[in-house]
């Protein structure tokens, strides 16, 4: 089982911690990864709106750098699987636009790209590829002791036309990889709704009124943790949940600092396999990650 390895500007660049936790992750797995050379940002969406055809371009380029390695691309940012992804299934079908996007790709690069390139993010491959019998059978530290609320975010789940690989509307598969993990996964309706991360840009009252409301509906459902398989929402949720706090009602008595763990997936997937916290990166969070150590020390 080999891939593309395609990290994303936010695992790589503003939490490197994730990235470490990816690497180790998928050793102990036995999953070989080839990181892509001189990768470029995906744009998040935001280059697509400004500039369709540099989009098409930057992301062609990763395309086809996957592509002349044989591989399929595995990603571990939520943003990057919807952009990413998304461009790709354009790309694949509409055989006109690949062409021209293929004019400027050769001259900058001298590559193309033919379309024969499946982006497949961790939490897609652990289900589907991996398997989770086979994953179960790796965990040597069982979560039982953790109640997890699963936060997919936007982009991982849309485009629809271009996933095919969960229900956008009430998906399943952080659930299953949870429970695989032995924790147990909190139902909340927040879990496939936006992190509020590019509303920052223009509307942070805004964004920060999202990011409470997903941390105080995941807290009050149970959850000891959340994870998210996006980078962006991870820092969204982690680094704005204390400001966040004062941006929603609450409950008379109840306490607005939050203070809930956000867990990127290969994190969350680290902990099981028998990584500590540190080996993870997790001490580097805005919120402290030492209540998830308490349990399962059951302290």
């Amino acid at each position: 089982m080999k891939y593309a390895y395609y990290p994303g500007c936010a695992a790589k660049g503003a939490t490197p911690e994730l990235h470490q936790a990816t690497l180790k992750v998928v050793e102990r797995l036995g999953i070989e990864i080839v990181e892509i050379d001189n990768f470029n940002c995906c744009g998040a969406g935001v280059i697509t709106e400004a500039d369709p055809d540099l989009a098409y371009l930057l992301n062609a380029k990763t395309l086809a750098a996957a592509e002349a390695l044989g591989l399929d691309i595995m990603t571990v940012c939520g943003t990057c699987q919807g952009t990413l992804g998304g461009i790709n299934k354009v790309l694949q079908t509409d055989e006109t636009l690949r062409n021209r996007i293929n004019v400027s790709l050769k001259e900058a690069t001298g590559l193309a790209y033919n379309g024969t390139v499946a982006v497949k993010h961790l939490q897609w491959i652990l289900v589907q590829d991996y398997g989770l019998d086979t994953l179960k059978r790796a965990v040597v530290l069982p979560l039982n002791k953790l109640a997890i609320a699963p936060f997919y975010g936007c982009y991982i789940l849309r485009p629809a036309s271009a996933v095919r690989f969960d229900n956008w509307e009430n998906p399943q598969s952080l659930e299953k990889l949870i429970k695989a993990l032995g924790a147990e996964p909190v139902l909340y309706d927040g879990r496939t709704k936006c992190c509020g991360f590019p509303v920052f840009l223009e509307k942070e009252e805004i964004a920060l009124g999202m990011v409470g409301s997903r941390v105080a509906e995941a807290k009050g459902q149970g959850a000891n943790a959340m994870v998210t398989p996006c980078p962006l929402c991870h820092m969204s949720l982690d680094i704005y949940q204390e400001r966040s706090g004062e941006k929603i009602e609450i409950a008379p008595g109840q306490d607005r600092k939050m203070n809930m763990p956000i867990l990127h997936l290969p994190q969350l997937l680290g902990l099981a396999l028998g990584f500590t916290a540190k080996e993870l990166g997790m001490k580097h969070h805005f919120v402290s990650t030492a209540s998830i150590d308490d349990r399962l020390e059951g302290k």
